[in-house]
């Protein structure tokens, strides 16, 4: 990602806390697909690629995965990392980082969230980094989106894209409300 994809995003972060505004939910797909941790379960990880505000990787964190929360934006990370330090939470990572250069472990991660971060050259490293029956929750708008809903430069997949790109997975929800593509899938 460019110099200046890196300054937009911390320009956009930079606006929002100065609104104060109020901190944004997680997004519902995370409550309905995301397994529990159970105690005996060993450790569960997480990763919440271009996590943004935080909101879901500190959701995740909550249920008791071990969370990465990975973002370009350092201005989006410090806020992540102020409201998990409010909250007590203590096992989430924060990772600034360029997704054109993120390499990602094989197989080391039971939930991979994505939402709102598209690169087709960044799907395979995605799909290498869930652990055999682990999943991907992916959300992301797609091509009948209208420019008013997408920042400058964004990669958008077409319908039903990202089930083609794990078509091989065990797909348990796919949904294409409106200008939104959304994905679940568990890694064979």
């Amino acid at each position: 990602m460019s110099a200046r994809e890196r300054t937009y995003w911390n320009g956009i972060y930079e606006a929002w806390s100065a609104t104060g505004a109020p901190y944004p939910d997680p997004d519902p797909l995370l409550y309905t697909y995301t397994p529990p941790v159970s105690p005996g379960d060993g450790e569960r990880r997480a990763i919440d690629l271009g996590c943004g505000l935080g909101q879901n990787g500190l959701w995740l964190a909550r249920q008791g995965y071990s969370t990465d929360l990975a973002d370009i934006s350092r201005a989006a990370l410090i806020i992540a990392q102020a409201r998990a330090s409010e909250s007590g939470i203590t096992n989430a990572n924060f990772l600034h980082v360029d997704f054109d250069e993120i390499a990602l472990q094989n197989s080391i991660y039971d939930v991979v969230c994505v939402f709102r971060l598209f690169k087709r050259d960044f799907i395979p490293r995605i799909r290498g980094a869930v652990r055999p029956g682990g999943r991907i929750l992916y959300t992301m708008y797609n091509t009948r989106a209208p420019k008013s809903e997408i920042v400058e430069g964004d990669a958008l997949p077409e319908p039903d894209e990202l089930a083609g790109a794990f078509s091989d997975w065990r797909i348990i929800y796919q949904g294409e409300p409106g200008t939104i593509s959304q994905l679940v899938a568990i890694k064979p």
